[in-house]
């Protein structure tokens, strides 16, 4: 991943760091603590324990806080926590909470009913195994090499089973705070549910036959609402057009220099540096910490801030030019959405002013320039003598 320090610095590096250790270390464990329930809690808690320390150690050395908003994302769907980043990210449909129709398509589907009932099989046959160890101890985990007889199952075989039944409640519970990572629940979903067909599960039906005629039957029931889905799907017909953004792309290209330095929303930035080729100062990728920093100076024009201090802040980031958005200053999700209330959050001293996107769509002079505009888009030019001035 190019070095990706987030990825480095996680919670879950640290914890594939800890759990070598452990698997090292687990003949002392078993000499220490009597083998069983204790042994297994001792070894969850140091896996806590060295997780949780070695990640902060690993945060310090590398001064890695890329991943420091996705706490604060998850922070809010609990307590009233609220600031910039973490509103930037809750004011959006994707990271409200799961709307209703999702669980709703996974039922007609039978998506659902199906992972319940695997992972509750999962489940019940992992508990019947720890409970049997826990009772006969090392006897059970030993199965004999030649013996296929489930009378001698081995000690917790389906342990692959059970870390992705584990991994599957894990990506439901997240993707019920935060829709947008269903992106993780369906197709892991979609992979639980083939073990429908897992004769170590289901052997219990019956013989082979029986095993292949319910699967039958629940495809073919499954496959009723999937076709109606696939046409659906099929009948859209749609294309996509953007005018406005095309004059703005064509603009840039005719009458800027190739190395001309813009500001403004992150997904117009995008089409900037993609179509247009010029060097731009912020973008989509809000999981780096720099980035974040920047976004925020670049979005203070639709704060209630001065014009001065927003002029100063693009100098300082050498930026030509701003491409400025009504729809940005006006556009609200829901209450307290609008990105003027959202910098009411982060700067309630200038609460109840007019948002200065508000007065630069309407006259942008004496601070800045207009040297483009239709009817959604309006460039902004930082005047040199001002850059010069920095």
């Amino acid at each position: 991943m190019f070095g990706n320090s987030m990825l480095l610095t996680s919670f879950y590096a640290s914890s594939l760091v800890s759990i070598w250790g452990i698997i090292a270390l687990r003949d002392k464990f078993a000499g220490a603590f009597k083998p069983g329930l204790i042994t297994w809690v001792m070894q969850g808690l140091v896996w806590v324990v060295s997780t949780v320390i070695l990640k902060f150690m690993l945060s310090a050395i590398f001064g890695a806080s890329d991943d420091a908003h996705i706490s604060s994302l998850i922070k809010p769907k609990f307590t009233s926590y609220k600031d910039f980043d973490t509103m930037m990210y809750t004011c959006a449909a994707e990271f409200d909470f799961m709307e209703i129709e999702t669980p709703l398509r996974y039922i007609k589907t039978l998506l659902l009913p199906i992972n319940m009932l695997v992972v509750a099989v999962i489940a019940g046959r992992t508990i019947q195994d720890v409970v049997r160890f826990l009772r006969e101890g090392e006897k059970y985990s030993v199965k004999p090499e030649d013996d296929d007889d489930d009378e001698h199952p081995e000690m917790l075989a389906k342990g692959e089973l059970v870390y992705h039944s584990l991994q599957l409640i894990a990506f439901a519970v997240l993707a019920m705070l935060i829709m947008r990572l269903k992106l993780f629940l369906t197709p892991h979903m979609c992979i639980m549910a083939s073990l429908i067909c897992s004769k170590q599960l289901f052997g219990w039906i019956g013989e082979k036959f029986k095993l292949h005629v319910m699967v039958f039957g629940i495809l073919s029931i499954m496959a009723m609402q999937g076709a109606a889905n696939l046409q659906a799907q099929w009948g859209i017909m749609g294309e996509f057009s953007n005018l406005p953004q095309e004059q703005l792309l064509d603009w840039i290209r005719d009458n800027t220099r190739p190395n001309a330095v813009f500001a403004g929303a992150m997904p117009t930035m995008a089409s900037v540096k993609l179509s247009a080729g010029r060097p731009i100062v912020n973008h989509p990728h809000y999981e780096d910490a720099g980035l974040r920093e920047r976004t925020k100076l670049v979005y203070a024009m639709y704060s209630r801030k001065s014009a001065e201090v927003v002029k100063r802040n693009l100098m300082q980031m050498e930026v030509d030019y701003f491409v400025l958005e009504d729809s940005w200053c006006t556009r609200r999700s829901r209450p307290g959405c609008s990105m003027p209330e959202i910098w009411d959050v982060e700067d309630p001293q200038n609460a109840g002013k007019v948002p200065l996107c508000t007065l630069m769509s309407r006259d942008s002079r004496p601070h800045f320039a207009t040297v483009f505009h239709n009817n959604v888009y309006k460039v902004l030019k930082v005047p040199k003598a001002a850059k010069e001035l920095r």
